[in-house]
């Protein structure tokens, strides 16, 4: 016989597929709320039944008068989003009519239960923050403390699979790295959230890896690289960083294979911080003309003009600019649509304020785990927003193209850096055979 499937199941199922894009929907945001509070009322409704028949959902053995569940019957909140319906599960066989404390006292407290569904999808929220919505005037609780633990753990374990899933089925092809410094633990210093996405060779922007480091030396992104190598990530063409020195040599010894570009927004302030401001706009300008120039032989043209023009009036501006610069225009090996989405990480800090404005909210969310979830959940809300980026046949075949170019030249380098080697060996043959 076929287990009947618990509402809130088939809800959760609604929610993931609407956050992954499966669940078309005109207004994604109510839909993302009206589902989130449907989800809590009725994992509180069925873990209100679960304390009163003292079992589980398929578990036997119940005792005369303890009663059993007989099926759902509808219900409805009126919201600010809308009414949002639900499936209250009924019990019979009760020597006394159970009647549902949590229904009771949802009237006229939906607004509470709506910024409790958008905060538990924004970050993880503790047992007394929920307990404090789930409360009558009293103080009386509505529901059971495992209850409110469960519903404070679901992010977590959602992380989790996030976080060991499989990435092969990703062909990542622009892969980008950022990170955020936030304070894990109370009355320490602010340590980083490392986070990656990438842009598939579909167009489809995917958030990849979270993970917590001590700092951002080269031996804890390296970690943070081979542990989504490990779970099937790819060679992508070009993978976006600041200039975080441990960053930039993870990449070079992790992604021998990809380009790498340096993100031009933070170049772009690095800049302004050594021009003066009345020679800035000027300075700026020239410099934004060799980072979008049409080539890189262009590029190249540019940047010794401006460097020729401002070396002795900006000579640390200049000694800035000429920084790196390769890795400033390695975008324009992409395809020129692809260009302004490539040159910058932009999408990950638009991110981090939106997340640094959460924690201002709630300043004490120390702990590695609450932030991890307040990150992964508020990259999942981000996620419904992200446009995917149009790719076209004619720029597939350039990818194509720029993989090959890649790979050769990685062959290419590693053929030069053999040859010392076996050069030294033909030598000592040559040197033995004349003894």
């Amino acid at each position: 016989m076929k287990k009947r499937i618990q509402a809130s199941m088939h809800t959760r199922q609604s929610l993931s597929d609407l956050i992954e894009g499966r669940l078309s929907s005109p207004d994604a945001r109510a839909d993302l709320v009206k589902l989130a509070t449907r989800l809590i009322v009725e994992e509180a409704l069925e873990a209100e039944s679960r304390d009163a028949l003292g079992r589980e959902y398929y578990e036997h053995g119940a005792k005369p008068g303890q009663g059993y569940r007989n099926g759902r019957r509808p219900g409805r909140l009126k919201t600010a989003e809308g009414f949002v319906e639900f499936a209250a599960p009924q019990i019979a066989g009760r020597e006394e009519a159970f009647r549902s404390a949590i229904r009771d006292n949802l009237k006229g407290r939906t607004e509470g239960l709506e910024e409790l569904a958008v905060e538990l999808l924004a970050r993880g929220l503790s047992v007394r923050d929920i307990e404090d919505v789930f409360s009558d005037e009293s103080g009386r609780l509505l529901l059971s403390r495992t209850a409110v633990s469960e519903l404070g753990e679901r992010l977590w374990s959602e992380y989790q699979e996030f976080a060991l899933r499989d990435l092969g089925e990703y062909e990542v092809v622009y892969l980008f790295i950022d990170g955020i410094a936030e304070r894990i633990r109370p009355g320490s210093k602010r340590e980083p959230v490392l986070a990656a996405w990438g842009i598939t060779a579909n167009g489809a922007k995917v958030l990849l890896h979270l993970m917590a480091g001590s700092k951002e030396d080269a031996e804890t992104v390296s970690a943070f690289f081979q542990d989504m190598r490990a779970r099937g990530l790819g060679d992508p063409l070009v993978v976006v960083s600041d200039g975080a020195p441990g960053i930039i040599k993870a990449i070079e010894t992790c992604f021998p294979r990809s380009e790498r570009q340096r993100c031009l927004a933070h170049r772009m302030r690095n800049l302004a911080a050594k021009a003066p401001e009345d020679l800035w706009p000027e300075f700026r300008e020239r410099a934004a003309a060799a980072y979008q120039a049409p080539s890189r032989a262009i590029a190249r043209e540019l940047a010794e003009g401006l460097a020729r023009d401002y070396e002795s009036k900006l000579p640390s501006a200049v000694a800035c600019f000429r920084d790196d610069f390769e890795a400033c225009i390695a975008h324009l090996r992409a395809p020129v649509n692809h260009r302004r989405a490539v040159r910058t990480t932009n999408q990950l800090e638009r991110l981090f304020v939106e997340e640094r404005r959460r924690l201002k909210i709630i300043p004490n969310a120390f702990g590695e785990k609450p932030v991890l979830k307040l990150m992964f959940s508020a990259m999942i809300r981000a996620a419904e927003r992200w446009r995917a980026l149009k790719i076209t046949g004619f720029e597939r075949r350039q990818m194509e193209a720029l993989r090959r170019e890649l790979d050769q030249n990685y062959e290419e380098e590693n053929e030069l850096n053999r040859r010392p080697s076996a050069d030294m060996r033909t030598k000592k043959v040559s040197s033995n055979s004349r003894t």
